[in-house]
């Protein structure tokens, strides 16, 4: 059974940095992907970067390009989202999910975790 649970939200202030935390099991192989998505209050859930373990491969929304990075450490079966220069938009619930496909241009997700909030202060 496939289950993510993700950890690290919280308040920051507009600037600063929070790093998210998506602990994976369930898989027998490196050959899935990982991709963080958000929901704001109001607003539908949209994709903001996902990651292909077995290659390294990430993809990032373009609203979260240059201030965001994902990456994992295999061995802790972990992906990490890193946020920098957060701003009062970036408030959401985070979601961790598998298990892609993660390229270009589609993110498919079946299993999702239940999600953590962090809220941005202006």
């Amino acid at each position: 059974e496939v289950q993510l649970v993700e950890s690290g939200g919280g308040l920051v202030q507009a600037g600063g940095s929070l790093r998210l935390s998506c602990a994976a099991s369930g898989f027998s192989s490196a050959d899935y992907a990982i991709g963080w998505f958000r929901q704001a209050p109001g607003k539908e859930r949209e994709g903001v970067s996902c990651l292909n373990i077995n290659d390294g491969s990430a993809y990032y929304a373009d609203s979260v390009k240059g201030r965001f990075t994902i990456s994992s450490d295999n061995a802790k079966s972990t992906v990490y989202l890193e946020m920098n220069s957060l701003k009062p938009e970036d408030t959401a619930v985070y979601y961790c999910a598998a298990p892609g496909p993660c390229t270009h241009d589609v993110w498919g997700m079946d299993y999702w975790g239940k999600g953590t909030l962090f809220t941005v202060s202006s």
